[in-house]
């Protein structure tokens, strides 16, 4: 009877640390949560295509993720940014950036309207967060982060790991990821390893118990996960035929991963209706040709969580690809969200 009640006891210690291991000072919201027993996976989530930027929200936020291939062009940047410049904040994830001053391009692009809030770089992986000009008023404890995952991607511009920025804007607090998963079909356990990684392993130098849990988490990158369970051939007549929102998501590497509670637990994403974002002939919208003639996939994704349901409401306008930028083999992902604080009081400092 002893043995059974230490037994007990020990299994109580475990279960109450593991609630007290939660992101504090910023940490993000880890991907998956192991003692589920029942899974809610991924919420899938259909953006309404209508904002009317701050009458209706406390903060609007723009975000882009990019595989640049290493290749850059200004004006591929300024479409990447766009011209509706209302939002509050944007954000920008680049994976495989080129060696050439993508900040400063960045900054050129948008300098009539808004200025650098925040940076996290780490060889090819960059993210930036801008804000409209004067908007430092709003923008208090900035940190940011950055883990590798190893490996000699970053000899040849193909840097995996993830950089990180935590910021609290307009009294909102925020995390966003720009990631780099490990690459090809059969590596689905290893990303699912390296994202578990990514979570436990971002700002926990930093962790303090007495500050304030992320409100709000955003991952976005190029994730990697494939489709599987269809040769290329079929799965490009489903895209050929707009049957892909359908037919195809039901073997994504990443929402079945999230359904057996591997990673991203509890996150949102918006609807995947555009074309697979990967592979694609560069310098066009044809899909990889080469001998490997890949099968496309949805590498390239951007999910969010809300952690402070109680306080926070998060409504998704837009989920989408940008399929006029051709200078990789990826295409860009456009998300638009807005937030709303349901009850706590917003806090200028």
């Amino acid at each position: 009877m002893e043995n059974c009640n230490l037994i007990h006891a020990c299994k109580r210690v475990i279960e109450v640390c593991g609630k007290l291991l939660s992101f504090k000072g910023g940490k993000p919201v880890d991907p998956v949560e192991s003692n589920s027993t029942t899974h809610e996976g991924i919420k899938t989530v259909e953006a309404d295509n209508v904002c009317e930027f701050s009458k209706g929200s406390d903060l609007c936020i723009r975000m882009v993720t990019w595989n640049m291939n290493g290749k850059v062009s200004y004006e591929e940047l300024e479409v990447l940014v766009g011209t509706n410049r209302r939002f509050n904040l944007l954000v920008i994830g680049l994976q495989e950036a080129p060696r050439c001053k993508i900040k400063r391009l960045l900054q050129s692009a948008l300098d009539d309207t808004h200025s650098l809030l925040g940076e996290s770089i780490m060889q090819s992986l960059h993210l930036y967060i801008f804000g409209p000009k004067n908007s430092e008023f709003f923008t208090k404890e900035l940190k940011v982060d950055r883990q590798s995952l190893g490996g000699l991607g970053g000899l040849i511009r193909r840097k995996k790991g993830a950089v990180a920025i935590s910021i609290n804007f307009k009294g909102i607090q925020m995390v966003f990821i720009s990631c780099h998963l490990s690459a090809h079909e059969h590596n689905v356990e290893k990303r699912n390893s390296q994202c578990r990684h990514l979570s436990h392993s971002l700002f926990s130098e930093d962790r303090n118990t007495y500050e304030r849990a992320a409100q709000i988490t955003v991952w976005l990158g190029d994730l990697n996960y494939r489709i599987q369970g269809i040769d290329t051939i079929p799965a490009r007549n489903l895209i050929h035929n707009d049957l892909h929102g359908q037919l195809l998501t039901s073997k994504d590497q990443l929402l079945q991963e999230a359904e057996r509670g591997q990673v991203f637990e509890g996150y949102c994403e918006g609807t995947l209706a555009f074309k697979p974002t990967y592979k694609y002939n560069v310098g066009s919208s044809n899909y990889d040709t080469s001998y490997k003639i890949r099968v496309p996939s949805w590498t390239d994704r951007i999910l969010f969580k809300v952690e402070d349901s109680g306080n926070i409401d998060a409504t998704l306008h837009s989920y989408d690809s940008m399929d006029n930028i051709d200078s990789s083999d990826h295409k860009p992902v456009k998300a638009h969200l807005c937030v709303k604080v349901k009850k706590e009081k917003m806090h200028h400092q």
